[in-house]
Order: C-alpha cells, then structure tokens, then sequence
C-alpha cells in the first residue's frame, strides 16, 4: 500500500510540469479557445491570434498577382472572352472569400474545368454557360444545407488522383496550340494526334516559334523560380513570365498574338428567358450536375489539401460548399465561368503569411480594380505566355509522379487511376469519373469479401470440415460451392460446417448453405452446421480422436443439427471436455 500511495504521490507532483497533449488531428481541436483568442486585443497568448492588417493586405496582393494571369488563362482555354474569367475571379474573391467555410483557401476560375467548359461552350453556346453555373451553385447550396459536404470525401483517391491526370494530360496538349499561336483541332485525341503536325508548322513559321519559346520559357521558369535566391523567389513565377512576354512582344519585328480584352461591365450577360427555357433539354441537365460534381469534389479535396498547410482553423465542409454555391450563383447569373478553390493562389495565400479571410476577399478587391482602371495593360500580354502558364497547371494535374508510386502502394488503386484517366481522355470528364468510381466500388467489394475456406478431408476420421472465415458474399459464392461440393464428393458420412468465423453472411451464401444441407441430409448424409455467433475459444485438437475441432461456439451461436438421428457420442463426449455451457442444440 505504501508503495501505491508512493507513486501515487509521485504522478500527482510530476503531472502540473507535463505540457498539455496536442490533439492528434487539428480538426479536432477545440474551437472556442481560437475564437476567444483571435478576438483578444493582445497579450501573450492572444497576440498569436492577432489580426496583421499589413500582413494581411501583403497576401492579397501577392494572391492578385498569381490569380490574374491563370484567371485570363483559364477564360481563353476555355473558349471565352477574358474578361468572364476576371469577373469569376471577382466573384470567388468578394463573394466565396467573405464567406464562412475556409479560412485561407482562395477560390476562381479554376483550370480543371477549362476542357470541360470549352466543350459545353462549344456545343450549347456562351449564352447558356450561365444557366449552367447558376444550376450548378444552387444544387451547391442545396447540398451543403443538407449537410453532405463530407460525402465528397468518400470517394477512391485513386478516383480522384485518375480524375485530375485525366483533367490535367489534354489541358497540356490542348494549351499547346496556343502556345503556338495555332489554333487546338478539337478533342483531346485529337489534339495528342496532332502535335507532330504542329511541331513541323512552328518550325516553319518564326513568328509561331517566337510565340512557343515564349511558351517554353513561361513553363520553365514555372518549374525553377522557386529555386531562385533571396526575396526573388517570392515573386509569382507567372507575373515574371508575363513581364517578359509583354517586353518581348513590344519589340519591333515580334508579331505575336495577344489578349483581346473589352470592358468588363459589357461582356456580363445576365441568362434571360430563352437561356432559362434550355433547363428543359437532358444535355443541359447532364452539363450541371457534371459541374456540380467536379466543382465541389475539387474544391472540398483543395480545401483538404490547404488545411495541411496550415495550422489555423479547419473547413467547414457544408459552409464552405455552401460558399461554393453562392460564389457560382452569383458568377451564373453574370454568365461567367464556374468557379473553385484553387490550389496554388490557396498556397500563394497560406506561405505569405494570412491568417484570415481579409487576404483572400480583397484579392478580388484588386483584382476588379486592375480590370476597370488598366485594361489597356492586359491587351499586351501574349496568348502563348498564359497558355504555358496552363501547361505548367496541368502538368501538377496530371502528376506523371503518382503513377509510380500508386504501383509501389497499390496495384489494385493504380488500375482503378489508370482507368480514369484512360477513359477520361478517350471520352469525356463524366463519363470517366463514372467509371472510375464503378471500378473503385468493384474493387472495394472484392477486398472486402475476402472469405477464407480451409478443408480437412483427407484425414482418417469419417468427417469432412469446411472451416468459413471472413466475409461471404456472392463474390465469393463460387469459390463457397467449390468448396462444399468437394466436402460432399469426398463420401464421409458427416460433414460439418463451420461458419462461426463468418462475419458477414449474405443472403446468397446463406441460401446456398442451407439448400446444401438440406439436400445432403435427404441424401442419408449426416451435416452439422455451426452458424455464424460468439465463438469463446479458438480451434483445438480433439481430445478423443486428436483431430482439429471447430471453434467452441458461445451460448449465443446458432447451432443447427440437421440430422434425424442421435448426436455421436464421441462427437458430444469431446465438446463436453471442451466447455460447460454448451450451446442449445437444435435437432
């Protein structure tokens, strides 16, 4: 007792000198405190949570710069005026950053719906690109006051890695043609079919080749700025690229082409009646649930991924979808482009030091700023330049780099990745998320229905075993009747079935089990069947006949005796040495 008292006393001293445990996942923090300290005017633990005004207007800044050449970008790979993607840019800044949900994470025209909206626009016109955005952000805020935020985090990440490669693999050949100054055949495959072609043209044309080295520097200064020394480096590698691209273009003798930029305020086309009246068509229908399904699943997977970096306040998954809604309501109703959070203006946000949502709202604030005020300066950026800008942004979607490494990790998710993306790039972005998720499901369903069949019927007692474990279904319903054929092709007079290690049991297997000993007990076959229940001990050896015994079944397993005749005393006698309480039999 002393000693007890001892330690006792020795735990309670060392206790108030041990740091108090973090929490194991930031999520799970609690908020109240992080409230209370953001709100605190200063001191010591509330200085942390301070508001640096300067700091903060620093990182919108720095996030201007790297959304207003991909906001441009985006809107000219996607086939429509610039401008649209400015005012979506807008719209994810003073709209989507206001908005409660992420803290840091930065929304706007995103690059893995350039491909997906350039063919919409392409089959049903600009004018009904708004109708399909509005649609999209109400079924957003739909699904986030329903609270399903979090569903989109239950899809295979081999899905979603196939479904970025599959954006980012016809993004880069698409975006080659205009980093040419030529004009993109027309489908992905098409596009990848023809690249030998352009090659062999830009080649020819030195004013095709000014353009695409222009290209070709903007993507390798994309990969290596960050190598750069010193604050340099914190420049965004886009806003360099374009300062060279404008210089080089201004030289005499350069005739590359460049944006055509109109007002701002014009190129709004508000949907009207007839653009309204098109909800009615399936292909319409189709178009917004295939954006609402790609724009929340990419914003929600960002917004996973932009958590990571920080150790500020978690998203809110239903508001920030529900953010999301309201940010493409608003674009929908201004025809522009659908918008999402993005990736590198959320990290650009995270590294310049924000910590509230100040930063990512007034990006838009500057953004809408540049467009009214300069729009003469946007009129001198070369198209090739933003289009290497958007190689280098498919390039990080496709990430060759995954491939490899979801084959070291797992065979089974590379095919379901493989597949995809294959599939994607071969037909069309829905219809290879579709599959991608179907084969996923399929692969999930096998694995889980993993059943472990051992036999004993070579042994010399005069009963055959199958011993079942795991989960059956009718996945496995196959390799079931295999294994109960053989126990009763192997003429014992007994058999017995253990299925207490089962835990899972469908209604397939079920059946064919007891249609199995149904018909072999009408045969003159004597079968023990042990359904799946509480098993108290683990296989032993029989005591009489040293054979292996099935698991002893605790007082709440089905014990089925199929059998018209006495139980053997053998049988009986060793299931009494094996426990005390047997479990009830059946006859």
């Amino acid at each position: 007792m002393s000693g007890q008292h001892a330690r006792h006393a020795q735990s309670t001293r060392a206790r108030p000198k041990a740091p108090a445990p973090a929490p194991a996942d930031p999520a799970q923090a609690p908020t109240h405190p992080a409230r209370k300290e953001t709100s605190s005017p200063g001191g010591a633990k509330g200085g942390a949570g301070r508001v640096d005004l300067a700091t903060e207007i620093t990182a919108s800044l720095v996030v201007f710069l790297v959304a207003l050449p991909l906001c441009i970008g985006v809107a000219v790979a996607s086939g429509v005026p610039a401008e649209l993607g400015i005012i979506s840019g807008v719209i994810g800044g003073l709209v989507v950053g206001a908005a409660r949900g992420s803290t840091l994470q930065v929304s706007g025209p995103a690059a893995g719906l350039a491909a997906l909206v350039a063919e919409t626009v392409g089959e049903y016109g600009v004018a009904m690109l708004g109708v399909i955005v509005l649609g999209s952000g109400i079924l957003q805020i739909v699904l986030g006051l329903v609270r399903l935020g979090r569903m989109f985090q239950a899809i295979s990440l081999a899905v979603v890695q196939g479904m970025l490669a599959g954006i980012g693999l016809p993004l880069i050949f698409g975006q080659l043609y205009p980093m040419s100054d030529a004009k993109a055949p027309g489908t992905p495959l098409e596009n990848i079919a023809g690249v030998p072609g352009l090659l062999a043209d830009t080649l020819a044309d030195p004013q095709a080749m000014t353009a695409a080295l222009l290209g070709v520097v903007t993507i390798v200064l994309s990969f290596l700025w960050k190598k750069m020394p010193g604050p340099v480096k914190k420049i965004p590698a886009a806003l360099v690229a374009v300062g060279i691209g404008i210089g080089v273009a201004a030289l005499p003798g350069v005739d590359v082409k460049t944006l055509q930029v109109g007002n701002l305020l014009a190129s709004v086309q508000v949907p009207g009646s007839e653009q309204l009246a098109g909800l009615a068509d399936v292909g319409i229908l189709t178009a917004i649930l295939t954006f609402t399904v790609i724009a929340s699943a990419e914003s929600l997977f960002t917004a996973a991924a932009v958590d990571r970096m920080h150790s500020g306040p978690r998203t809110r998954y239903n508001a920030e979808l529900v953010a999301q809604g309201a940010g493409n309501t608003v674009a929908g109703l201004l025809g522009a482009l659908p918008i999402t959070a993005v990736v590198a203006r959320s990290s650009a946000n995270v590294q310049a030091g924000a910590k509230t949502r100040i930063s990512r709202t007034l990006h838009g604030l500057w953004l809408l700023a540049f467009a009214l005020l300069l729009p003469q300066v946007l009129a001198l950026i070369p198209i090739s330049v933003l289009a290497g800008v958007l190689v280098h942004s498919g390039w990080k979607l496709f990430a060759p780099e995954e491939f490899p490494k979801m084959w070291r990790q797992d065979r089974g998710e590379f095919a379901v990745m493989t597949l995809t993306t294959l599939v994607i790039v071969a037909t069309a972005l829905l219809e290879g998320v579709l599959i991608g998720l179907a084969a996923g499901v399929v692969l999930a369903a096998l694995r889980m229905s993993r059943t472990v069949i051992r036999q004993d019927l070579d042994g010399d007692d005069d009963v055959a075993q199958v011993v079942m474990a795991g989960n059956a279904t009718f996945l496995r319903l196959p390799q079931v009747i295999e294994a109960l054929e053989a126990a009763a092709a192997s003429g014992r007079p007994r058999i017995r079935l253990d299925l207490t290690g089962v835990t899972h049991l469908d209604h397939a297997c079920r059946n064919q089990v007891e249609e199995f000993t149904a018909q072999q007990r009408g045969l003159g076959t004597r079968v023990e069947l042990l359904m799946p229940g509480q098993a108290t001990t683990t296989a032993s050896a029989d005591p009489i006949e040293g054979t292996l015994m099935p698991p002893v079944p605790g007082p709440d397993a089905e014990w089925f005796y199929l059998d018209t005749g006495p139980v053997p005393d053998t049988y009986a006698h060793a299931y009494d040495h094996a426990y005390t309480e047997r479990a009830p039999m059946v006859r």
